[in-house]
């Protein structure tokens, strides 16, 4: 008796993974469903065919990782052209990966080949290595073979590979150019800071000039730089340990994501490039032939954001009790209050108040503790933090009702599913995000340039005032 392996969905929409035996493939889903659950995934569990480079296979080398999205891409656009050409699946197969080069998607298409041979349909085989080819893909796939027009769901998976990987490259490019010049502005000035301004505080202590605020300040930063350079690697390290953490609990990741997508600046173009991915994604599987409510899911898997993660899942909640997708889209799609979104705005908005009260804690019993100095030091490090973690929540309570689906993606989605041209419509949607994301990255790299002049200008005009305002005292003593 053949063993099936399926994947369900409880009466709470949690998701099941399980194994059944059963003489065919229809008394098994009979046997589940009187379980209580509903199938979204079957198939039967096949031994492999040939151990990897055990006789009769092919000698495999090591590889780390998985497959790069634009060699995904390139053998999809290939496989498709294949497949038009009347091509046997697995002869089709066998060409692409000859000419692939050793790698993840070379040793994955011997796998996929093997199952072939050993009696697997396409999707089930590439369904064995979810690492190369994802959920998405495998369904795409199945509902090809069953409505019998593989080729042309390769075409628009090829299509819709090539598309997301444009836009990735598109908004990785346009911060390649912000990131490069802040390093570059913060070496320069770390430069200066641990090698110039100490010259100039020997210089002084020998004249025994008493120094200005301001020159204070700046000796103070350079000591602190000096004696404490490896916080600014520290510092992130701890930050991105914390987060990954954090991200380990539902809630704390969830907090997160939240946080993430309505940072300043930033967050806007993530929450536009989301939507833009997501609905791309749901309308290829609908236009695919895949059920909605495993399309549904499929997006929701792919959103990589826990606040769209959850949206997707009420969504098809609703869906499986008979709503239409715009009302529960529409009416979930608030973020709401999450304690966790909170506690990162204000870490947010305290942590240059952080970094001024750490500066005069070290300067606490150094020559440049001269009392006055480091009380006020501290006191605007204590009153910088208050003031921009209140800051940092307010602004998170200005956004608590706002919604990340507007209503430009609900009223079309709508008319698509009156219409009955849901996919059309969601093409339609990804188009435009797609467009925002493309002026949106334009806009920030024409903009990140003036910025960090201006930083820079006052930075170092800061610097110079400080350097020279000491000076000026010692030549016009010098002179009278």
């Amino acid at each position: 008796m053949p063993t099936y392996q399926f994947e369900a969905m409880d009466a709470a929409g949690q998701e099941i993974r399980d194994e059944i035996d059963a003489a065919t493939e229809e008394e098994a889903q009979t046997t589940i469903r009187q379980m209580g659950y509903f199938v979204t995934k079957i198939s039967v569990k096949k031994q492999a065919a040939a151990k990897k480079g055990g006789k009769g296979g092919k000698k495999r080398g090591f590889a780390i990782g998985g497959a790069k999205t634009k060699h995904l891409c390139a053998f999809t656009r290939q496989l498709s052209i294949l497949q038009d050409a009347g091509l046997p699946i697995l002869r089709s197969l066998k060409i692409l990966e000859n000419n692939q080069k050793p790698g993840k998607l070379k040793y994955a298409l011997m796998d996929v080949c093997e199952e072939i041979e050993s009696g697997s349909t396409l999707s089930e085989a590439m369904a064995k290595s979810p690492k190369i080819f994802s959920r998405l893909y495998v369904n795409m796939i199945k509902a090809g073979e069953a409505g019998g027009a593989l080729e042309t769901i390769l075409q628009r998976l090829a299509e819709f590979l090539e598309r997301a990987e444009s836009l990735k490259r598109k908004v990785k490019g346009a911060l390649i150019y912000p990131i490069v010049v802040a390093l570059v502005a913060i070496l320069i000035l770390t430069g200066i800071m641990i090698f110039i301004v100490p010259t100039f505080e020997e210089m002084f202590e020998e004249f025994e000039l008493k120094l200005p605020a301001p020159t204070l300040l700046l000796i103070a930063m350079s000591n602190y730089l000096a004696n404490y350079w490896w916080l600014l690697i520290v510092i992130p390290i701890m930050f991105l340990l914390f987060v990954k953490l954090v991200r380990k609990f539902r809630h704390g990741r969830t907090g997160f994501d939240m946080f993430i997508i309505k940072v300043p600046i930033f967050g806007g173009l993530l929450e536009k490039n989301i939507l833009a991915r997501t609905t791309r994604t749901l309308g290829t599987l609908v236009s695919s032939g895949v059920p909605i409510l495993e399309a549904l899911n499929i997006t929701r898997e792919t959103a990589g954001n826990a606040v769209f993660e959850k949206l997707f899942m009420r969504v098809s909640e609703a869906v499986r009790e008979g709503e239409v997708i715009s009302k529960p889209l529409k009416d979930h799609s608030r973020l709401g209050f999450h304690p966790m979104a909170l506690f990162f705005f204000a870490l947010f908005g305290a942590f240059p108040g952080m970094l001024l009260l750490s500066v005069a804690i070290t300067s606490r019993g150094t020559k440049l503790d001269d009392g006055v100095m480091v009380q006020t030091l501290t006191f605007m490090g204590a009153y910088a933090i208050g003031i921009g973690a209140v800051v940092a929540g307010l602004f998170y309570a200005m956004k608590i009702k706002g919604r990340v689906v507007n209503d430009l993606v609900v009223n079309m989605v709508d008319v698509g599913e009156e219409t009955g041209e849901l996919d059309t419509m969601l093409y339609k949607v990804a188009d435009t995000y797609d467009e925002e994301v493309r002026t949106m990255t334009d806009g920030l790299t024409a903009l990140i340039e003036p910025l960090m002049i201006v930083f820079l200008g006052v930075t170092v005009g800061f610097i110079v005032i400080s350097l020279f305002m000491p000076l000026i005292s010692l030549i016009t003593s010098l002179s009278n």
